[in-house]
């Protein structure tokens, strides 16, 4: 049986991405300001702050709300500006000014009625999160948002090389995948659209293909069979964008951030949020189970979903699904998943250190699929692989 899978990504310059990207710097800001006052004995451990960002853009203004709790100080304004114009957002020419834009900032602390739930460990709100893997691709992610993300990194190393034939910041690309019997067999249909000068609109199609889609389709040359159906910006002109396009809100590309669509998501955002937040910290716990379960060869896909309720510091809920794909007794999987990891916020932290990440990064190009970060480590291959003589 034939079916087509389709994932879209899109670029740092995406209105949504610069907003992710702002509540992910404004955080990374926090946690520098945090570690400066645990190392000199000004703060302990357990009054390190408490993040929830959110950013709106519209056009000429950046709008930061949510909650903060810390007792560092941060530059909320100074780390908006230079995020923009970090991107290339620095003119309204462009689509956004950085420098000259509007900067209203409304944050207030945490609420003490859920601090005093995460201060005694549990989670910070209730919830389901989700982490997939799959063999489809090196990565252990599905193909079609692998491609995607990854013509969506030409883009923007096209557009900051010295040879950029004048590509803007906003971009967006989806990719679907013919799939046979459950395995992708072949790309289908290409689609990207490119923020461009307006003195090159005639020749995006051409400059498209040869600087964004060509590169990339070389490096999955297995899946280019037959003719690919291409639409290159199909509106037929791409050169108003950013936030001078479209409004940009912070949380509104999830399943770019995740999985393309071929897995569930549970509805929390992620940018923003410090590791107190299960929303964000037990889906990277969830992916770091089933990749490791993957690439033990334990299945060829691994779904892990859990759920948590406010205050408590244990799922609730945890389930695997394999799809069929398991190599061994899928009751054995899970007995060995509860008894390796633990799944609680203090837990999460404590095993992939998430005091320690630094966010902005994660705001491009999705959550997942990169070696850098400690969720997609394989760390426990070897001792997953041991408990089962037959793998």
């Amino acid at each position: 049986m034939t079916r087509i899978y389709t994932s879209e990504s899109v670029s740092e310059g995406h209105p949504d991405k610069v907003a992710d990207q702002i509540s992910d710097a404004l955080l990374d800001a926090f946690l520098d300001a945090d570690q400066s006052l645990l190392q000199s004995g000004k703060i302990s451990e357990a009054e390190r702050c408490r993040v929830a960002i959110e950013t709106m853009l519209a056009h000429g203004c950046a709008v930061v709300s949510g909650e903060v709790t810390s007792a560092g100080y941060v530059d909320v304004q100074a780390v908006v500006r230079e995020t923009i114009k970090s991107i290339g957002y620095t003119s309204t020419e462009v689509g956004f000014d950085g420098e000259n834009c509007g900067v209203l900032v409304a944050i207030q602390p945490q609420s003490p009625d859920i601090a005093q739930g995460v201060e005694g460990g549990g989670a910070g709100d209730q919830g389901m999160m989700f982490g997939y893997a799959t063999n489809e691709t090196q990565e252990l992610m599905p193909l079609p948002i692998s491609i995607s993300h990854a013509l969506m990194r030409q883009s923007v190393a096209v557009r900051n090389s010295e040879s950029n034939p004048g590509f803007r910041p906003d971009a967006k690309a989806q990719v679907s995948v013919a799939f046979e019997d459950g395995k992708p067999s072949a790309i289908d249909t290409i689609v990207v659209s490119q923020q461009h000068q307006e003195s090159i609109e005639k020749h995006m199609p051409e400059l498209v293909q040869q600087h964004i889609i060509k590169p990339v389709l070389e490096k999955y040359a297995p899946y280019v069979k037959g003719d690919i159906r291409f639409h290159i910006n199909p509106t037929g002109r791409f050169v108003r964008g950013g936030p001078a396009g479209d409004t940009g809100l912070t949380g509104r590309k999830i399943i770019v951030d995740t999985y393309g669509g071929l897995a569930p998501h549970g509805g929390g955002a992620f940018s923003g949020k410090d590791p107190t937040k299960v929303d964000r910290s037990a889906a990277y716990m969830a992916r770091f189970v089933a990749k490791n379960v993957v690439a033990a060869q334990l299945a060829e896909r691994c779904l892990i979903s859990l759920a948590y309720a406010i205050g408590v510091a244990q799922p609730v809920a945890v389930n695997v699904e394999t799809f069929g794909s398991e190599t061994v007794g899928i009751e054995r999987i899970v007995s060995r998943i509860r008894d390796t990891f633990d799944m609680s916020p203090r837990g999460i932290d404590a095993q992939l250190k998430l005091r320690d990440m630094r966010y902005r990064q994660t705001a491009r190009n999705g959550h997942f699929g990169h070696t850098g970060f400690p969720w997609e480590a394989l760390s426990h291959v070897e001792a997953l692989k041991g408990q089962f003589a037959s793998v």
